[in-house]
C-alpha cells in the first residue's frame, strides 16, 4: 500500500518541495514540532541509538522509558509506532542502505505488535537541512519512496525534514533539530539532546565506521543492549594522523573536497 497522508495515498513525488507544496498541513506540523522546547533526557531509562542503529520496544518494557538519538545533520531520525500495541522503533538513518533498512524497521514494530489489536502504523521523520550537496534532499526522497513500497499501511504524521528543518545562521544553513526522543509509554515524539550516549559509545561507533549495516541494538524481551561482532583492517597511517594538529587535518580535508 502507498504511504498515507490524512488517510489518502501519497502517490509519486519527485522532491520534498513537491511534498510540502501538495500537503501544506505538513509544513504547519513541522513548524509546530520544531518550536517545541528541547528536552534534556535523563540517562535513567534512556535507550540511546547511534548512527546506523535502530531499537524497538513496547510500553511494557520496564527498562526503557525513552528511545532517542541526536547528532543528526544530513542524517534522518525515523520513528515508527503502532498505535494499538504501542510498539515503537527509532532509527538513525544515514543513507547507507535505505532500501534494506526501512523493511527492518517495519518488521521490528510488527513483530512486537498483536496483529489482531486495532491500531495503525504511524511514521515520524525528522532531520536533514538545505545542505549544499543536496545529500539531505536525496535521503528524504529515498526514505519516503521506500516507505511507499511497504505492504503495510503507514500513516505519515510528522515530516520535519530538509527544507522544514533548515535555518540560516550567519549565512550558513544548519538543521534546526539535531535530535529527538520518543516516549515509549505514550508515543510522544519531541526534540531532544542527550548528555549520555552509552552504553559502550566508542565500541558501537567503531562498528559503524567499519562500514557495518544498520544494526538492531536492543533485545526488548531481556532488556539488553546488544553489540554484534565487527571487523576492520588496520590503518597503517593512524600513528601519523594522530600526531597532526587539527589545522593540518582540516587543510587536508579541504584539499580533498576540491
Amino acid at each position: 500500500m502507498p504511504l498515507l497522508i490524512q488517510n489518502r495515498g501519497l502517490g509519486r513525488i519527485s522532491s520534498t518541495g513537491e511534498l510540502f507544496e501538495k500537503y501544506p498541513h505538513l509544513q504547519e506540523n513541522a513548524r509546530t514540532f520544531r518550536s517545541k522546547p528541547l528536552v534534556d533526557v535523563d540517562p535513567k531509562c534512556l535507550l540511546y541509538v547511534q548512527q546506523r542503529e535502530f531499537a524497538a520496544t513496547t510500553p511494557e518494557d520496564n527498562s526503557v522509558s525513552v528511545i532517542g538519538s541526536d547528532d543528526a545533520t544530513t542524517c534522518h531520525l525515523v520513528v515508527l509506532r503502532h498505535t494499538g500495541s504501542g510498539a515503537v522503533c527509532l532509527a538513525h538513518c544515514d543513507g547507507s542502505s535505505t532500501r534494506s533498512e526501512v523493511p527492518l524497521l517495519v518488521r521490528a514494530v510488527m513483530s512486537l505488535s498483536n496483529v489482531s489489536k486495532e491500531g495503525r502504523l504511524e511514521l515520524h521523520l525528522v532531520g536533514g537541512f538545505n545542505d549544499e550537496s543536496k545529500t539531505s534532499h536525496e535521503l528524504s526522497h529515498n526514505i519516503l519512496a521506500t516507505f511507499q513500497k511497504q505492504k503495510e499501511d503507514i500513516h505519515l504524521e510528522t515530516c520535519c525534514i530538509t527544507e522544514m528543518n533548515d535555518i540560516v545562521v550567519d549565512g550558513t544553513h544548519r538543521p534546526v533539530i539535531y535530535g529527538i526522543g520518543v516516549n515509549v509509554k505514550t508515543g510522544e515524539v519531541f526534540p531532544s539532546s542527550f548528555p549520555h550516549k552509552g552504553p559502550a559509545e566508542e565500541l558501537r561507533s567503531a562498528r559503524t565506521f567499519t562500514g557495518g549495516q544498520m544494526a538492531d541494538i536492543y533485545d526488548s524481551s531481556k532488556g539488553l543492549v546488544k553489540i554484534g561482532p565487527c571487523k576492520w583492517s588496520p590503518n597503517l597511517d593512524i600513528a601519523f594522523w594522530l600526531s597532526q594538529s587539527d589545522d593540518t587535518i582540516l587543510k587536508v580535508k579541504e584539499c580533498g573536497s576540491d
